[in-house]
């Protein structure tokens, strides 16, 4: 208990019986969870959960197979050509990572806010403002929520808006800053498949206590986000990017979604390591039209269905 004190002091928070549990970052931008009896049976129990100061590279991300080289020259030209991008997975799976070098691709010349419940980012530019939500005081006053620093963010003229993680009622304003020319955010959500992720949206929108058709909410979420990325932790504790996906509108009261990219797995090796392989599903996406636009040229052939991009190796 006296450690729990201790690190829980280091950033000016107390626990006690009357509040029991404790998140917090310490200096060194390392992630605290803290919860002590009577919510913890068997004892006061730390959790602490320590970052890389390692910057990861796209090309780092070629050498772990996390993707390939061809996907890596689509999400850069997704992100220099200012497509708002919504990055989903599962928790350990790699999706701040990801959005750590995406966020990369990005001019220096733009003006970046980003808002986090514990800062992790770690952006590169000149103009980046960093935005941290507050929890309440002991009197269980003076919290400021995610959505408070999104709605202040549309105040401070931003190129660029990237939330760390969309958890509830902010999803509705970050939507509302995509649709309002605040082109180029991104932001990511816990979920199981892209699908999910858009459920997720959908019901998050509610949390913020609208009372939207749900036609009206799918508009809002098919209008707002362009590209969809999907990544997970497999088995063998590989993260790959599985899926990469394109919003293509609406049919009917249904928002259309178009695979681009992904991850095939086959099998298993007996030492536990999966094995698959990276494919293009055949679909040219309606957003290359965007990317030719802004400069950026993909061939034709990238797209084909079956074109290979990566397969691993079955041999043990």
């Amino acid at each position: 208990m006296r450690i729990i004190d201790r690190i829980v002091g280091q950033v000016g928070r107390r626990i006690d019986e009357s509040s029991p549990m404790v998140d917090a970052r310490l200096p060194d931008g390392s992630r605290v969870n803290a919860i002590i009896p009577p919510l913890a049976l068997d004892g006061p129990m730390l959790s602490v959960r320590k970052f890389t100061q390692h910057k990861l590279s796209i090309e780092e991300l070629y050498q772990l197979g996390t993707l390939t080289p061809e996907m890596g020259e689509l999400l850069k030209g997704v992100i220099k050509a200012r497509l708002n991008v919504l990055i989903s997975g599962g928790t350990g799976s790699g999706k701040t990572t990801l959005l750590n070098v995406l966020s990369g691709f990005i001019p220096s010349s733009e003006r970046i806010i980003t808002i986090e419940d514990a800062a992790e980012l770690q952006l590169q530019q000149a103009h980046v403002i960093r935005l941290e939500t507050r929890p309440p005081n002991v009197e269980e006053k003076g919290a400021v929520a995610q959505r408070d620093l999104v709605r202040n963010a549309l105040r401070m003229r931003p190129d660029r808006i990237i939330v760390g993680e969309v958890r509830g009622a902010e999803a509705l304003d970050m939507l509302q800053a995509m649709n309002t020319g605040h082109d180029g955010s991104l932001t990511t959500l816990h979920a199981n498949t892209t699908r999910d992720a858009l459920r997720r949206l959908e019901t998050m929108i509610l949390m913020a206590g609208t009372n939207l058709p749900d036609k009206a909410m799918r508009e809002q979420i098919s209008s707002a986000i362009h590209v969809l990325i999907h990544v997970a932790r497999l088995s063998d504790g590989s993260r790959k990017v599985v899926k990469i996906s394109e919003i293509t509108g609406m049919e009917g009261e249904v928002i259309s979604l178009q695979d681009i990219y992904m991850y095939e797995k086959y099998g298993i090796k007996e030492n536990g390591e999966v094995i698959g392989a990276f494919k293009a599903t055949g679909v040219r996406p309606k957003f290359a039209d965007n990317l030719k636009a802004s400069g950026i040229e993909m061939p034709v052939e990238m797209f084909e269905e079956g074109y290979l991009l990566s397969k691993d190796s079955e041999e043990e």
